[in-house]
């Protein structure tokens, strides 16, 4: 379903199950639809008990792209506006990568849409590598320089699955086949990986107050294991583990063992 923020913005978003409401906040770099994702997100919770809503946030279709200038807050209110009109504020959060920095922004805001969140692949900070490639990912958005379809697919798929899943031919291909869609180039595309990539988010860790498990992904080449330990030791009473399953930068596209 399509559905307007407050700021004119129509996101789009899809509704799984009865039970206690999880929202699953995507990251900047995936640019997967929610019906794509769903089938790799949405049967663990659904079959745990919760209602999963898969979100697409500002650049990812069907959603817009948004306007310049996009903002952390602006993601904070792509949450607000389907958990306040689907009514299942406050409710516990599912965010990966740039999702659990938007998460994790949402949750001072108490009471605010979520009450408790699990922060997967979220880090302290962003390293001068992560930062230069954020940054070469808007610059080339920005100048509309594209990518053959095939090259597009592997330098997307390289960081993201973990490596049991790019090692077989037929499963690998069940996720380059995505990843060669089409870019999509609108401010909101461009504005995303420079969010993602902030250098320092020890004080916002600390701000926050609700319940939070910090969850590094094992194989993660984009925010490795020991960058998870930072937000786990600012953030108060946080839990913290590394499950030994494989996962890499993208946990819905990988390969458990």
């Amino acid at each position: 379903m399509l559905m307007t923020t407050e700021n004119g913005i129509r996101l789009s978003c899809h509704d799984h199950g009865d039970g206690a409401p999880v929202p699953m906040l995507t990251g900047s770099g995936h640019r997967a639809p929610g019906p794509v994702r769903a089938p790799h997100q949405v049967p663990a919770p659904w079959a745990a008990g919760f209602r999963a809503t898969t979100l697409n946030n500002h650049g990812i279709w069907p959603s817009d792209d948004g306007a310049d200038g996009l903002t952390v807050d602006d993601l904070v209110a792509d949450v607000a506006a389907p958990t306040g009109r689907l009514g299942v504020a406050p409710s516990r959060a599912v965010g990966t990568a740039m999702g659990a920095r938007t998460a994790r922004k949402s949750a001072p805001a108490c009471p605010g849409p979520l009450d408790a969140d699990a922060l997967m692949a979220a880090c302290g900070g962003s390293g001068l590598v992560r930062r230069m490639l954020a940054a070469g990912k808007a610059e080339r958005t920005g100048r509309g320089i594209g990518l053959p379809p095939d090259h597009l697919a592997t330098v997307r798929a390289v960081p993201g699955p973990g490596p049991a899943t790019l090692a077989g031919d037929d499963l690998a291909s069940d996720w380059l086949d995505p990843f060669a869609a089409v870019e999509r180039r609108g401010p909101g595309v461009r504005a995303q990986p420079e969010l993602s990539a902030s250098p320092d988010r020890h004080e916002a860790h600390r701000a926050v107050t609700v319940p939070c498990h910090v969850v590094p992904l094992e194989r993660d080449r984009v925010a490795p294991p020991a960058t998870g330990r930072e937000p786990a030791a600012a953030i108060l009473g946080a839990a913290h583990r590394t499950p030994p399953d494989g996962c890499g930068h993208r946990p819905s596209s990988t390969r458990r063992p």
